[in-house]
């Protein structure tokens, strides 16, 4: 199973299960995961991200290296951001970035992020973005963080057919039309972290098909057994199963030859 949701480091506002690098690689190979790809919670509030992402990429060699695959923050409203863009492919050599617009206040039409995907897409990386983090009920008072407006997003991938996006933390999400129409580009994915309710998985196959759809913990979070449950309650077939746990994560990681517009 390959896991497309874990992160690195502490959540800033309370301590969790799993939240050292060594509890969290032990956990994901109790559970049979053959690959994580891990992010850092120090990317939702810190500033200095070339300093996040060495951390990142170091802890992942360290504790996991195999089975931790680091995705580096960018903020497109810092400076230099460019450079931790190069940082994270040809120093670290990540395969991906995952994005923060909620923390990092920037909405998708921000042409900065436009620029961002643009260079994303050149260097052939994957890009999650995190639609969420934590239920709006427990977020601290004094950091109140809306779910990411996708609107914008589908136009941005149309225009850019290099371009793979993955939604982290998005289901349930709550206008099914925008969903059907970024999955319908082919290059959008979600994962299961935040899916609720009984076949939750099963009901996504029907709406938009197994070959949206990926495996995501949100551990530490969330409590990393969960995920490998979700794909267990639903009645899927084979192919299906497979296609989640594994075969649609593997895809998105092969050498991409898109032609730039």
């Amino acid at each position: 199973m390959i896991d497309v949701n874990v992160s690195l480091s502490h959540w800033p506002f309370r301590r969790l299960p799993l939240d050292e690098p060594s509890a969290l690689a032990a956990a994901l190979r109790r559970l049979g995961v053959t690959q994580a790809w891990a992010g850092s919670f120090d990317g939702l509030l810190h500033r200095d991200m070339a300093a996040v992402n060495l951390r990142l990429a170091a802890d992942c060699r360290a504790h996991g290296e195999g089975l931790l695959v680091p995705f580096g923050t960018v903020d497109p409203t810092l400076p230099d951001w460019l450079d931790d863009v190069r940082r994270c492919h040809e120093k670290h050599g990540m395969p991906g970035l995952r994005l923060f617009p909620g923390y990092h206040a920037y909405r998708l039409d921000d042409p900065r992020f436009a620029a961002l995907l643009d260079e994303a897409a050149r260097r052939s990386l994957v890009v999650q973005i995190a639609v969420a983090m934590e239920d709006p009920r427990t977020q601290h008072p004094l950091v109140r963080v809306p779910r990411v407006d996708l609107g914008p997003l589908e136009n941005l991938i149309k225009g850019r057919p290099a371009l793979r996006v993955v939604l982290l933390n998005a289901m349930p999400f709550p206008t099914t039309d925008r969903l059907k129409g970024l999955f319908r580009t082919g290059r959008v994915w979600a994962d299961t972290a935040m899916m609720e309710g009984i076949a939750a998985v099963e009901q996504f196959i029907v709406e938009y098909g197994a070959d949206r759809l990926l495996v995501g913990s949100h551990a530490p979070f969330f409590c990393i057994d969960a995920a490998p449950l979700k794909l267990r309650e639903s009645e899927l077939k084979e192919s299906d199963r497979v296609a989640i746990a594994e075969g649609n994560a593997e895809a998105l990681l092969k050498p991409q030859n898109v032609p730039q517009p």
